[in-house]
């Protein structure tokens, strides 16, 4: 089962590599010793099942392939800046190619052969690993340094942990441990060629612990089920890698078919959309189907509003009584407030044109903060700032950010009739995607009401008696087209706080 496990792993990785159809020379050095792995453990696998010679011979060569392709990997993973050279490849692949001539000689029906090619191996993966080790001691410290630091420490427990099945040799006997360990090596390597996205420690202990989580609830089930029917169910040893080979195997096989059915049956592509996804899909789609609709339902509206605007204004100046003056200046009041309500549902609907740029956030908040300061509303109303020096920049749109802070303020200072403090923070955290700002904006206001603290976000909901319930959509909005997320606590009578987090440069 442990060869069968290295044999599952590798192929699945390797497919998994193979199907996606964007790989750079990395990952295809990757996926070609993946197959070379595969190829050695499926044969040491079949040949305990069927005639040994055959499947002893395809062992013996996916073994004499895995060293020329750990050389290559090596390279591309270090970028031929390493100290194995293309000579160092060409003479690990003559020795290999020599090596699968004489098999087919008595010198390969030897006893030793076979634990000959295995120091031969290890030989070459130390080799390749103090390769990997120079490099990195090279490099000046970078997100690249620190990944192939993790590498090179999994590298080193995965040979720790390994040498437990040397121990057979001196009389120990334990469950091996070796083909699972290497599985998860060359998953944890795939995570380091394949997502340069990920650069964190946590990131891929995250990545790992869903992986085990996962592995546990399946191999959890299946051992019940299997207990329930059988009533003896295997090791569980043995059904854990059953379910991690299951698990790591969905995503491939999944891809693979959705490629094949859409070849197939182009209309079929909802099929292997979730049904969890499905709401988030049909949201997507509203909000394209209102993105065009809306600047032709402003367009249908605002021709009659500026008719009847401009009526109301020449005959307000024809007024006959001052009554009907007053009649015409609320028709051109309540015009004008239409015509508000239209351009923030045009704000709402449509994605506005951003202008990206690398901006510091304590900048920006000082920049709101002289514009809630001028306002005529905050007689009463303490402006205090707490703003932490030395935070990273962010790429975001000032314009835009600066629009959802005044917001948020005006809100705030709404929610204070009777005056009060308003304050502004900002402060940088870490999250599972790397740095992060954090911005808070706190008032000592009315507060939210609990049922409604669900809803303050929801399009064209307000407790407002003149208020449209597009202001907090728009800001939420705008915060998740900048890849950030915003949220809010409050209690009744006590006041709010908004929080405002953006991804930050590293």
């Amino acid at each position: 089962m442990d060869t069968f496990t290295l044999a599952a792993t590798s192929f699945t990785i390797a497919l998994s590599l193979f199907i996606t159809g964007k790989m750079d020379r990395l990952q295809k050095s990757f996926a070609v010793l993946c197959l070379t792995v595969f190829i050695s453990q499926a044969a040491a696998f079949l040949k305990g099942l069927i005639a040994a010679g055959f499947w002893n011979h395809l062992e013996h060569l996916g073994l004499l392939a895995i060293p020329p392709a750990v050389v290559f990997f090596s390279r591309m993973l270090t970028r031929n800046e390493s100290f194995l050279s293309k000579g160092s490849a060409t003479v690990v692949s003559l020795i290999s190619v020599a090596g699968a001539v004489s098999q087919f000689t008595p010198l390969g029906t030897r006893s030793g052969f076979h634990l000959s090619l295995i120091a031969y191996i290890c030989m070459v993966l130390g080799v390749c690993y103090f390769s990997l080790l120079y490099h990195v001691n090279r490099l000046s410290p970078s997100t690249e340094k620190r990944r192939l630091s993790y590498l090179l420490f999994a590298c080193s427990a995965a040979a720790f942990i390994c040498l437990v099945d040397l121990s057979a040799y001196l009389g120990y006997h334990f469950a091996p441990l070796s083909g699972l360990v290497l599985s998860a090596l060359l998953y944890f390597t795939l995570l380091i060629v394949a997502y340069p996205q990920l650069s964190e420690l946590h990131h891929f202990f995250v990545r790992a612990l869903v992986i085990v989580v996962s592995t546990l609830t399946g191999a959890a089930i299946i051992y019940l089920v299997s207990f329930f029917f059988s009533g003896s169910p295997p090791s569980f040893t043995s059904v854990f890698m059953m379910s991690f080979l299951i698990i790591i195997s969905i995503t491939p096989v999944k891809m693979m078919l959705k490629n094949m059915f859409n070849a197939l049956y182009p209309e079929s592509k909802d099929v292997f959309t979730s049904l969890y996804e499905f709401d988030e899909k049909l949201e997507k789609e509203k909000a394209l189907m209102l993105a065009e609709m809306a600047p032709v339902f402003a367009h249908e509206i605002r021709n009659p509003l500026g008719s009847i605007k401009g009526a109301a204004q020449c005959l307000q100046s024809e007024a006959a009584t001052e009554e009907q003056g007053q009649l015409l200046k609320v028709i051109i009041e309540e015009v004008n407030r239409l015509n508000t309500v239209v351009s923030q549902f045009l704000d709402y609907a449509r994605p506005a044109s951003s202008k990206i740029r690398s901006r510091d956030i304590n900048a920006i908040v000082l920049r709101t903060i002289s514009i809630i300061a001028a306002n005529r509303m905050t007689g009463n109303v303490a402006i205090f700032q707490e703003l932490q020096e030395g935070l990273p920049q962010v790429d975001i749109d000032e314009q835009q950010l600066l629009q959802v802070m005044i917001n948020i303020s005006l809100n705030a200072i709404e929610a204070m009739p009777r005056g009060g403090d308003l304050t502004y923070k900002t402060s940088q955290i870490q999250t599972g995607k790397g740095p992060a700002v954090d911005i808070s904006i706190q008032d000592t206001g009315n507060g939210i009401r609990p049922e409604n603290l669900k809803d303050i976000f929801k399009p064209f909901y307000t407790t407002k008696e003149s208020g449209v319930g597009l202001g907090l959509a728009i800001c939420r909005r705008i915060i998740r087209e900048h890849g950030g997320s915003i949220r809010v606590k409050s209690i009744a009578g006590q006041g709010s706080i908004f929080f405002i987090q953006l991804g930050a440069r590293e």
